[in-house]
């Protein structure tokens, strides 16, 4: 009895490590991000089950999924000496699985993410292979270079919508002046991931923007940024049709304001990982925000 209790915690063990590894619940919002996306601003012709029932859709957003969680992997296989310095709790748990492990995974995932994408066409197989390439030279290589690791890194994000975008072959302006607000919070919060590791980034070489340039003028940057966000949400609240999604990007300033005010008295990892928080929070918000666009549409695509 009490082998079958070991082995079962064993078991467990492995199980939420590779679920810390692959950042389950990062894939489940991006992947209820992509229908919400779906439902309420790429396809607002179609009826719900027509969007939610569709098998191809179903397979790219399961194909982006695998890319990423792979990605992750391949990520926390390049990172694993860094995350030791910087996050030593989320490394103990990682390392209930092998490196071998983990690239085995890897190579799985990244392979049934190409088959499914067979699924639709050859030009889906070449997206996500390339995709898959581009993840892997990121985690490598460019992710330790200053600006074009962050570049990378925020592009790489919103790949996932592009997919969706193109498949639904929507080419409204108001998609591009959304993504172009998500681009900039992920750049934001990539920036503060940099702050956030500057530990280990500094003693193993990577060469980010707070290593080479310093936490003040990083700060900077993030202010630079904080203040370009107004652009694309004084364009979505007075050019275009929100609906009551408008109140999201009022509390998201207000969320920037109070970002930008603890930004300039942060000093240490605890104050970084604040602030990292507040940026996932105004993403979190954002993707279940999408539904306020028309609080009604819901029930008449059911209906």
């Amino acid at each position: 009895m009490s082998l079958i209790s070991h082995k079962q915690k064993i078991f467990l063990l492995k199980f939420l490590s590779l679920i810390s590894v692959v950042r389950g619940y990062n894939i489940l919002i991006i992947v209820i991000a992509q229908y919400l996306t779906s439902i309420y601003i790429l396809a607002p012709e179609k009826s719900l089950l027509e969007v939610v029932l569709d098998p191809n859709l179903f397979v790219i957003v399961l194909a982006s999924s695998l890319v990423i969680a792979s990605g992750y992997i391949i990520n926390n296989f390049y990172d694993a000496e860094k995350d030791l310095i910087n996050r030593p709790t989320k490394t103990y748990l990682d390392s209930f699985i092998s490196q071998n492990t983990k690239l085995s995974v890897y190579f799985v995932l990244n392979f049934l993410s190409v088959i499914l994408a067979s699924y639709i066409s050859f030009r889906a197989v070449l997206f996500f292979s390339v995709y898959i390439f581009f993840i892997w030279l990121y985690s490598h290589k460019l992710k330790k270079y200053p600006f074009i690791g962050n570049l990378t890194a925020s592009i790489l994000a919103i790949i996932p919508f592009f997919a969706v975008f193109i498949y639904y072959k929507n080419f409204a302006l108001v998609i591009f002046v959304h993504a172009t607000f998500l681009f900039l919070i992920i750049s934001m919060r990539e920036l503060v991931k940099d702050l956030e590791n500057i530990k280990g980034d500094f003693t193993l070489g990577y060469q980010t923007i707070p290593v080479v340039y310093g936490e003040k003028t990083s700060k900077f940057i993030l202010t630079f940024l904080s203040v370009l966000t107004l652009i694309p949400t004084f364009l979505l609240i007075n050019k275009f049709e929100i609906g009551y999604m408008n109140f999201f990007f009022y509390g998201s300033l207000l969320l920037l304001v109070i970002f930008l005010f603890y930004l300039w008295m942060s000093s240490q990892k605890l104050h970084y990982i604040i602030l990292h928080n507040i940026l996932k929070l105004i993403i979190v918000l954002g993707v279940f925000s999408i539904i306020l666009i028309d609080v009604d549409f819901l029930l008449r695509r059911i209906l």
